[in-house]
């Protein structure tokens, strides 16, 4: 199996939370409360989506499932540091429940407080009994710290208690991806994106990793099944762009 030359970090770090429509895929929505998938949605719809959310925030700031789908929301938009902050929220309201404290670490993971993150979610995790939610908003911190062995290790421990859970292979992907063994990240990206539950996210990372294969048609037409024409360009041109930097960052390294 082909393994690339790593790219530099920043790069790494995209594509685990990279521009445009390429976000933390691999965590997805709560499991036990699943929530629309605004990865898929055109740009309007998702805003509009949002501003509902917000309204219904406001009437019910203590309600969980709200925080929860608000905190998700926000963190789609880009808005990572106000997620945090309603889950702060939320966990003045509901200080023992472990969805609110996954998502929590999920938010401070998205935002970049990395250690912050790991402190809450370890607190969440029984040995005798883990969560296997838990042990994927772990597994995607370490990953953006380059603990990736780390990580997987927590992944196959995820799958033996959910298997078939789409998520968890789709963070095995992007760990992959990260050290740029590509080959892995496609096949664990395929296994997720024909598991149910399936994301639009994680269907969108599939086409990233095959395109950074240098497959741009079907990098496109894995794109064109899940956006409208104009995002499709956007990812394309952000493919490019990924591919373009990493053939100067081997160019430096090389010389």
């Amino acid at each position: 199996m082909l393994v690339l030359p790593l790219l530099p970090k920043t790069l790494q770090c995209m594509l685990l939370a990279g521009a445009t429509t390429l976000l933390l895929a691999g965590c997805a929505a709560n499991r036990s409360m699943p929530g629309p998938d605004y990865a898929g949605m055109p740009a309007a719809q998702a805003q509009q989506g949002l501003a509902e959310l917000t309204e219904r925030y406001k009437r019910q700031p203590a309600d969980k499932g709200v925080i929860i789908h608000y905190a998700a929301a926000l963190r789609d938009a880009g808005q990572s540091g106000q997620a945090v902050a309603v889950l702060e929220a939320g966990m003045a309201h509901h200080p023992q429940d472990l969805d609110i404290t996954i998502a929590y670490a999920k938010a401070l993971t998205a935002d970049g407080r990395f250690a912050q993150s790991l402190e809450v979610v370890e607190s969440a995790i029984r040995p005798d009994a883990p969560d296997w939610n838990a042990l994927l908003v772990k597994g995607a911190t370490l990953d953006q710290l380059g603990r990736n062995e780390e990580a997987r290790r927590l992944y196959g421990q995820a799958l033996t208690l959910a298997p078939g859970e789409a998520s968890i292979e789709a963070n095995l992907g992007l760990s992959y991806a990260m050290t740029n063994d590509l080959g892995a990240a496609e096949q664990h990206l395929r296994r997720a994106v024909a598991m149910r539950g399936a994301t639009s996210r994680v269907r969108q990372n599939l086409a990233l990793v095959v395109g950074l294969q240098g497959r741009f048609e079907e990098c496109r037409a894995l794109y064109a099944a899940e956006l409208p024409p104009e995002q499709v360009e956007n990812n394309m041109n952000y493919v490019r762009a990924l591919l373009t930097q990493q053939n100067r960052w081997d160019a430096v390294a090389g010389g």
